[in-house]
């Protein structure tokens, strides 16, 4: 069944808010459907519409980004700038996006179809938010993002990685890993925004590909997906970072773990399949 307008505007809007928050939106666009008796909007739908709210990321932190990536690239040819810290941040993000480009490329079928069930959404939104929670008490929270090295920036990919199982969010997982090391949550969130940015828009254009071939959702309805999800985004990106500054991760951890445990009983019991 092809994807009405209305869904679109919905489920857009819903990728914008649930994209940064550290509750999964692959999983959130999975189960809205799954509950409104809609068609699965598909994974191709799922990525493209994650490019608008990566382009939220670059906006946002456009001054950074520019930086960052006039650094790095002036440091391939002037030795006396390795040293600082956008220089390094250009190679933290590159080797930070080998894992997830490796694994989504040798499991893309996998990911694209057997991992899009609700029994495997529910079951990450909680084991993945119980870790969320257990990170965010215990963590040490000491470190700045001006300590980043290269073997945390790999952990960072790795955590990242975790991501292409729907349900477990790329922003939870990597905050998760910045969490466990040592990094405050501002700083393991801003990163985490950063390291997506590749991953997302490589897998989105990837997926555009796809576009065509998917029954239910159509460019023009992706195209208002990705607009709404930008502008949802921006604003979600502002009022996250300004939340993390006094408070904690504790009310995502409790919404995963609910709503995890609301979609297993719903299943349970036929409501939804």
């Amino acid at each position: 069944m092809e994807m009405s307008w209305f869904e679109a505007v919905v489920l857009g809007a819903l990728q914008g808010l649930t994209e940064f928050l550290p509750i999964s939106s692959s999983g959130h666009l999975l189960i809205f459907s799954q509950f409104f008796g809609w068609s699965d909007p598909g994974a191709a739908f799922t990525a493209v519409s994650q490019i608008g709210t990566e382009l939220a990321v670059i906006v946002y932190f456009w001054r950074d980004i520019k930086r960052i990536v006039s650094t790095w690239f002036r440091s391939l040819m002037n030795p006396t700038l390795r040293k600082e810290l956008d220089a390094r941040m250009g190679w933290y993000v590159i080797v930070g996006t080998i894992p997830v480009a490796a694994l989504g490329f040798t499991f893309a079928s996998q990911i694209e179809t057997t991992a899009r069930n609700l029994y495997l959404v529910a079951t990450t939104l909680i084991v993945f938010g119980i870790f969320l929670g257990l990170a965010d008490r215990y963590g040490r929270k000491i470190k700045s993002i001006e300590r980043l090295r290269l073997p945390d920036a790999l952990a960072f990919g790795l955590g990242q990685a975790l991501a292409l199982i729907p349900g477990v969010s790329r922003s939870g997982a990597t905050i998760t890993t910045g969490l466990v090391l040592g990094y405050d949550r501002v700083a393991a969130t801003r990163y985490a925004f950063l390291l997506a940015i590749p991953a997302v828009m490589g897998s989105g254009l990837y997926e555009a590909t796809k576009i065509s071939e998917q029954q239910n959702a159509e460019w023009g309805q992706t195209i208002v997906a990705t607009v709404i999800a930008f502008f949802v985004g921006l604003g979600v990106i502002s009022l996250l970072l300004r939340w993390l500054t006094t408070r904690t991760y504790t009310p995502f951890v409790v919404y995963r773990v609910v709503l995890g445990i609301v979609v297993l009983v719903l299943l349970t019991t036929g409501t939804l399949t």
